[in-house]
């Protein structure tokens, strides 16, 4: 059951959601782990590691963004952080790409059956984006990147003026900024803020890396 564990994580974090967000979650966990048993989409399948590695971790994210927002997940596997973010704030629209057509197929089977609007799942490289997307996205994410630079690079094309790209990271970041803030000055932008927080039960510790442009004509 993931209930237990959701409300528990939740609890743990102070955080709080409505009885249709916490069934619409149920519901995409249940479907996530039966998808799983067939098709390879993730590694973390134990009911209390996918409520707080998916889906907490997800609503900590959904605290970064806007209403309004139109944001691009990069690499969002099984529709992560996109899903759950998407769940607890329906007034952000959202983009999720991945090249795994698989995945893409269970995100879209899920924006089905809890009737997602302004959800739209994209079987995609990041590449190919560029002429389609070029300049819309007021928040870009992912978890799907080791390298910072690389991330921005594949992302920076996509993002609207003043808009902002966030690196879902684990908690040992601090050589990797030093590394990669020569790299991504050079591609006109900065790391703006990392905020580092500790997940549920003691599931490990996350960063949240935010990078936006030098100046608003970057």
């Amino acid at each position: 059951m993931i209930r237990p564990a959701l409300e528990q994580g939740l609890a743990e974090m102070g955080m709080s959601l409505s009885e249709e967000c916490l069934q619409s979650c149920e519901l995409f966990a249940v479907e996530l782990k039966k998808w799983n048993l067939k098709v390879n989409l993730t590694s973390i399948i134990k009911d209390a590691d996918v409520a707080v590695k998916h889906i907490i971790d997800s609503l900590v994210f959904a605290r970064c963004v806007n209403d309004g927002d139109y944001l691009l997940d990069i690499g969002s596997g099984a529709g992560v952080p996109a899903i759950p973010l998407k769940i607890a704030r329906p007034a952000v629209r959202v983009v999720s790409v991945d090249a795994v057509g698989k995945k893409i197929l269970f995100q879209r089977h899920i924006a089905r059956l809890l009737a997602l609007q302004d959800f739209e799942a994209v079987h995609s490289r990041i590449e190919n984006l560029h002429s389609s997307h070029g300049n819309r996205f007021d928040v870009i994410t992912s978890r799907a990147f080791s390298r910072l630079d690389t991330f921005v690079v594949l992302a920076a094309p996509l993002l609207k003026s003043g808009g902002r790209i966030i690196a879902m990271k684990g908690p040992q970041v601090d050589g990797e900024l030093g590394r990669d803030a020569e790299g991504l000055r050079s591609l006109g932008f900065e790391i703006n803020a990392v905020d580092l927080y500790s997940l549920p039960m003691d599931k490990g510790e996350r960063s949240l890396v935010t990078v936006t442009a030098v100046n608003a004509h970057q």
